[in-house]
Formats: C-alpha cells, structure tokens, sequence
C-alpha cells in the first residue's frame, strides 16, 4: 500500500516515517512526490487544517493520504501559539521558541501541551481523524538538539529534560504525534 504524507516538513517526515515504520506500507511525502506546492493552511482548528491539506493531495494523486497539524498549546497564554504554532514569530523555529519564552517570562503557570490531529483520507476519499496529546511545561530557556519546532522549550510531564534532549526512540513512542498515530494504526 502506498500512503502520502502530505507535508513538506523534513522533521515531521521523518518522525512519521519512523512511526510508520511497516514493510506493508510504503511511505511517500511531498518531497519524495517533487511537489513543492504549499496548501495554505486556512481552517482555524487543527483538525480544519489537517483534513485540508489530506484531501487536496489524495485527491490530486488518487492515492490514501496522511496529514498532520499540529502545535504547541500554553494553558497561561490562552493556549496559544495554538494553530498559529509554525507562524508564531514568522521568522522560523528558533525565533518561536525566544518569543515564546519572551510572553512567558512573567508567567508562573508554564503548562502547556503538544496537539497532533492526523487526517486520513482513503483512496475513496473517506475521512478519518486521530487526536494525540503531550502534557508537559515550558522551560525557561532553549535546551536541546534533537527534534523540531518548540521541542526544544517542551519538557514532557514525568521528565526532567526537554523534548530535544530525548533520544528521538523514546520521543517518538511517547509524543503527541505518535499517540494520534497510534490511533490511525489501531483503526486501519
């Protein structure tokens, strides 16, 4: 079976390649696909996004298709950055992380969470959604070299290091990405 994932995002295709990881399924993403079109990510939830950006590219190649949104959620910022997580600073993830932690230098309260919603779209073009969540906190500064977007700021609950210091085995069998996945697997 060949299955699309429906991202640009190198560290995201590598996270859900490794989770995916099934002789049974062959893995493609955009890249593989030398399609560089951006699908603008107009919904205002997770889910809006997720199922836009798997159903213009299942129905662009006829081919069952994954995407995923997803972002950082801070319960003392009005869960923001939210789905604005990718474009918080619009300058790239190291400058998410310093506002970040700039909008959370007066804040005592540093819980925050990780959202995955993972959209399904069958060659049929029927639809699925999986939600997957990381409770954690933000740290007071950038901590870290593995992963992508705010792991470096993000220290999973029961832990004392960040996202970015994992070992990228034990994050991607604890992350928010890898129980929405979970999810999809248990289903299909």
């Amino acid at each position: 079976m060949k299955l699309i994932l429906a991202t640009h995002n190198k560290g995201k295709v590598m996270e859900l390649k490794s989770l995916l990881n099934n002789p049974e399924i062959e893995v493609i993403s955009l890249s593989d696909l030398n399609d560089y079109e951006e699908i603008e990510e107009t919904g205002t939830t997770f889910l809006e996004n997720a199922k836009l950006k798997a159903l213009t590219i299942a129905k662009k190649y006829h081919l069952p298709t994954l995407a995923d949104d997803s972002g950082l959620e801070v319960y003392s910022l009005n869960m923001e950055p939210g789905v604005y997580s990718a474009r918080y600073s619009g300058k790239g993830d190291l400058e998410n992380c310093l506002k970040l932690l700039a909008n959370m230098k007066e804040k005592k309260d540093r819980k925050a969470r990780f959202i995955s919603v993972i959209a399904y779209i069958d060659k049929d073009l029927k639809f699925k959604s999986f939600e997957g969540t990381w409770e954690g906190e933000i740290s007071f500064n950038i901590k870290g070299e593995n992963g992508f977007g705010y792991d470096s700021v993000f220290i999973p609950e029961g832990y004392h290091i960040t996202a970015a210091q994992m070992e990228s085995s034990l994050k991607n069998s604890i992350s928010h990405r890898a129980k929405a996945l979970k999810k999809l697997i248990e289903e299909l």
